[in-house]
């Protein structure tokens, strides 16, 4: 059967400050750059025939740096990118709050995953590339494992579906930094193995 694991990348400035992050190109920062470095370590001995990202450069060198000494090379993919938080992007939840009155409140509603973000899309939309993800996947790597590391989102979303919980109990689930998940198909069903594994991480800085 095909194998996923989900990674998320590794941490940004963005993340450690709390700011609203989607969209906006930031790079890993020194910490990030060595929980990337963990992932390496724990992943080395997984057979991956694909490696797969997000656009973006935070996730693009947590990728490569997994894909390091291995005979392929990562493909980058579109549906991986992060949710458009659009003109939220690098902003505080008080300056959310401020800018944007009751948007926090409709977006944690049961329709939260209906309302796009301003300047920006619904996690409905999050949510429909990365299941069309997921179908190409078991289509393109029959019995075969793959890595793709994406975002906090896109995650998110993907394990809600398949938990069967529906998206907008997203938050009910976490997914850290630099943290695992494994899937695997079963016909043309998918099945949580691990979620959110951040053991290679123990070594904490």
């Amino acid at each position: 059967m095909t194998r996923l694991y989900l990674v998320r990348h590794g941490e940004t400035d963005a993340n450690r400050d709390g700011l609203a992050l989607g969209r906006a190109n930031v790079l890993l920062n020194e910490r990030g750059v060595w929980q990337a470095g963990r992932l390496r370590e724990r992943l080395e001995d997984e057979p991956f025939a694909a490696v797969y990202s997000s656009p973006l450069s935070r996730t693009r060198k947590t990728a490569e740096m997994i894909a390091a000494d291995r005979e392929i090379d990562v493909t980058t993919d579109e549906a991986l990118v992060e949710m458009d938080v659009g003109e939220l992007d690098g902003l505080t939840f008080a300056e959310v709050r401020e800018r944007h009155p009751n948007l926090l409140q409709r977006w944690v509603s049961a329709d939260g995953p209906e309302e796009r973000l301003p300047g920006g899309e619904r996690l409905l939309d999050v949510s429909a590339r990365a299941t069309e993800f997921l179908n190409g996947i078991r289509e393109l790597h029959p019995a075969e494992l793959v890595c793709a590391v994406t975002h906090n989102f896109v995650i998110l979303t993907i394990l809600a579906d398949v938990l069967g919980i529906g998206i907008g109990s997203f938050r009910q689930l976490r997914h850290s930094l630099a943290a695992v998940s494994e899937l695997e198909a079963d016909g043309s069903r998918w099945r949580i193995v691990r979620m959110n594994d951040t053991t290679h991480l123990d070594d904490h800085r």
